[in-house]
């Protein structure tokens, strides 16, 4: 790989770990507000709820310092995918059935983020992770 696609590999891993570690430690900070935002999207049962939000962050914390440390980067990269796949396809699930919630991704509570911002966040968060997982070494 030619140096500026390493630095530019390297660039968008850290920059992708950071905010998977950001976001992963704002959930955990308040987990009964995040299992809140997770109830609004009425797809999992009150104790389902709950049991994303004890976990998610976790995964979203441990991904994040894996690409932010370059170790196992090819698997962080297509969990971070996979997990924003699907909040993509959550937040159309949203949008297709006419709910305005927030989507939690990141502050619990405050000024709510739109589906429509967060779907373009998400996507552009999922190429990253894509182009990191094919430029990462096997």
């Amino acid at each position: 790989m030619d140096p500026l696609k390493k630095h530019l590999t390297a660039l968008l891993r850290v920059g992708l770990g950071a905010v998977f570690l950001y976001a992963g430690i704002l959930k955990i900070a308040n987990p009964a507000a995040f299992a809140g935002n997770v109830a609004n999207y009425q797809v999992l049962s009150y104790a389902g709820s709950y049991l994303v939000a004890a976990i998610l962050p976790w995964i979203e914390l441990i991904c994040g310092a894996l690409l932010v440390t370059g170790l196992r980067t090819r698997s962080a990269a297509a969990l971070v995918a996979i997990m924003n796949a699907f909040f993509i396809v959550l937040l159309f699930s949203t949008v297709a059935r006419g709910l305005d919630i927030d989507c939690g991704c990141f502050k619990q509570g405050g000024e709510k983020t739109t589906a429509w911002t967060a779907i373009f966040r998400d996507t552009m968060l999922l190429v990253a992770a894509v182009f990191i997982y094919r430029k990462a070494p096997k």
